[in-house]
């Protein structure tokens, strides 16, 4: 009987072993297309257009100040403030607001110091995932609003559908897109010294940068789905 417990775990193992090389070899195949991009780039783009002022730019906080999300949507959020210069920003990020060092006050001080004025500025720090942040939203605002919500691409097409759910039928979405270098990258190894015997990759820019970038997509839009497929689930969207 203990053998036989053994052997079945073993076949077990080798079975999850299996799948998640097969997993891993799609991914590896995928990386060298362009579909990992625009799965990330589908999730980001909202599928309404707004065609007037926002009464309420969201702002939904990521990672805090500093992080990569936290900054590129602070950096999105400061332009399209510029740009609606009568809505309202609202940050939506879990913190102290009697701390001047959290997360959130940070949050709001990169605003300001990118030009968004104070009194323009209201914090949302109670929710901690995108549904409860909504709902904190929804006490705040009329639920015919218009709101314009500014998060990182993979976050839009759940977020949009979030605040929908609750009634707050006029969100729009604009993701914080990042903006390639525009610089040319190509270099040439022999000119750089260095050991020889190993293969040029300077003219490479495939395997340099756009197969671990599609990569790296793939990890985050899967992840992302999953969060889509709990929400569905939980009746959240």
């Amino acid at each position: 009987m203990k053998q036989r417990l053994i052997v079945a775990t073993i076949n077990i193992i080798k079975r999850i072993l299996i799948s998640f090389g097969i997993i891993l070899l799609i991914m590896v195949v995928l990386s060298f297309t362009s579909l990992p991009f625009w799965m990330y780039y589908n999730l980001g783009v909202s599928s309404k257009t707004i065609n007037n002022s926002p009464d309420f730019i969201i702002v939904l906080g990521g990672g805090g100040i500093p992080s990569e999300s936290g900054l590129m949507r602070t950096h999105k959020a400061s332009i399209i403030s510029k740009r609606y210069p009568e809505a309202i920003v609202i940050i939506a990020l879990p913190g102290d607001t009697t701390n001047a060092s959290s997360s959130i006050q940070l949050m709001k001080n990169e605003l300001i110091e990118r030009g968004t004025d104070s009194l323009r500025i209201l914090l949302e720090p109670n929710g901690v995932n995108t549904r409860m942040q909504a709902m904190e939203i929804a006490k705040l605002i009329k639920l015919d609003s218009d709101i314009l919500i500014i998060t990182s691409p993979d976050h839009m097409f759940r977020s949009v559908l979030v605040f929908e759910k609750l009634g707050m039928n006029n969100t729009y979405g604009d993701a914080a897109f990042e903006n390639a270098i525009e610089s040319n990258l190509l270099f040439y190894d022999d000119k750089l010294g260095g050991n020889t015997l190993i293969p040029e990759v300077g003219n490479n820019t495939q395997l340099r940068y756009q197969f671990w970038n599609h990569f790296k997509y793939q990890i985050i839009v899967y992840r992302e789905y999953m969060a889509i497929a709990y929400y569905k689930l939980k009746g959240w969207i």
